[in-house]
């Protein structure tokens, strides 16, 4: 049985740990937010003062295109910066798999702007934002999920077995 000081420090690794990778994940996040809120916002209303957006009938579209565009700086920021010591060295399959999750977090978010567009009947900036911001809730924890344990995860190295002569 481990003793309690073991079990204590043990916690605290495992804790300053998930801490940094938190932190570095919400950097990302945080700057592929400001690039999906403004993204849709200047699509579907454009800029302030200046009318409709190019993609205003199509607001899923558009939740869509700048998820999509926050999608590539995440790969790039997460990939090189929050998991950098956890990569794939099969990169084709890491991508994939990275895609995946987030045609899958797009859905999400996208699915939260259809509810409130289509099924609540809401359709103004303020009611757009919170949707996206619901859907942004929820995709993130998924996404944080899913990179920790699918998308950044080393293959496990194969031990060196001696052969014998």
């Amino acid at each position: 049985m481990p003793a309690l000081g073991d079990v204590v420090v043990t916690a605290r690794d495992g804790i300053r740990g998930i801490y940094r990778e938190v932190a570095k994940f919400g950097v990302v996040g945080a700057l592929a937010f400001v690039i999906d809120q403004g993204g849709y916002n200047l699509l579907v209303f454009g800029l302030p003062g200046s009318g409709d957006g190019p993609m205003h009938g199509s607001p899923v579209a558009a939740s869509v295109v700048a998820t999509g565009a926050a999608t590539v700086l995440s790969w790039a920021g997460n990939r090189y910066w929050t998991y950098r010591h956890q990569r794939r060295a099969n990169v084709a399959h890491e991508l994939a798999l990275f895609v995946i999750v987030n045609v899958i977090g797009i859905v999400i978010t996208a699915s939260t702007v259809f509810l409130s567009r289509q099924v609540l009947g809401l359709d103004s900036v303020l009611s757009d934002n919170v949707a996206r911001l619901i859907g942004w809730g929820l995709a993130t924890v998924f996404r944080f999920v899913t990179y920790r344990r699918f998308v950044f995860v080393r293959a496990a190295e194969r031990a060196e077995v001696p052969t014998e002569p």
